[in-house]
């Protein structure tokens, strides 16, 4: 089987969705060498799952600490579906900071907004800036990506059929 009909045969094996979705991609440019693979896998990912590449809307931020922000201001305009957030925090200074303040600050938007929010902001332990350390994180945030797009498309598809069941009054 080629790479094609492979693709096709996983688009088939997922389910569709009843109503259109449209997804903000929130990404920051800090590292954009190592975190734009995240996107792409996870637009190749995502169009398996049936929501087509023109149906997410790429944003861009300096860095990961303004990422809760736009994720905020895109939940509150109700024009999508999901977001997802992703980043690379490496300053060892303040890494944990940082990565404990963006991820709570998105589990707040989601909880305040019921939007979902997917994180798919990254903190090495360590950050090698060799070209052996940027392509292993290149291929995590490509595995990210899938991950989240899976995680993305099956939350959708859940509430979309809980608000279905809510709406009949059967939950």
């Amino acid at each position: 089987m080629n790479e094609s009909t492979h693709a096709s045969t996983e688009a088939a094996d997922h389910p569709r969705f009843a109503k259109p979705q449209r997804v903000a991609f929130v990404q920051s440019s800090w590292h954009r060498d190592i975190v734009e693979s995240c996107r792409l896998s996870f637009l190749a990912e995502i169009a398996a799952r049936h929501i087509a590449p023109a149906q997410v809307d790429l944003f861009e931020v300096p860095g990961s600490f303004e990422i809760p922000l736009h994720v905020q201001i895109l939940a509150k305009t109700r024009r999508y579906t999901a977001i997802v957030a992703a980043g690379l925090v490496v300053d060892s200074g303040v890494r944990g900071f940082v990565a404990d303040t963006v991820i709570r600050a998105l589990m707040d938007v989601q909880l305040r907004t019921e939007v979902p929010v997917f994180s798919a902001v990254v903190t090495p332990d360590e950050f090698d800036e060799t070209d052996a350390g940027s392509d292993f994180l290149r291929k995590h945030f490509a595995a990210r990506g899938v991950e989240v797009a899976e995680a993305c498309a099956n939350t959708l598809l859940s509430l979309e059929q809980l608000r279905g069941q809510v709406a009949a009054g059967i939950v």
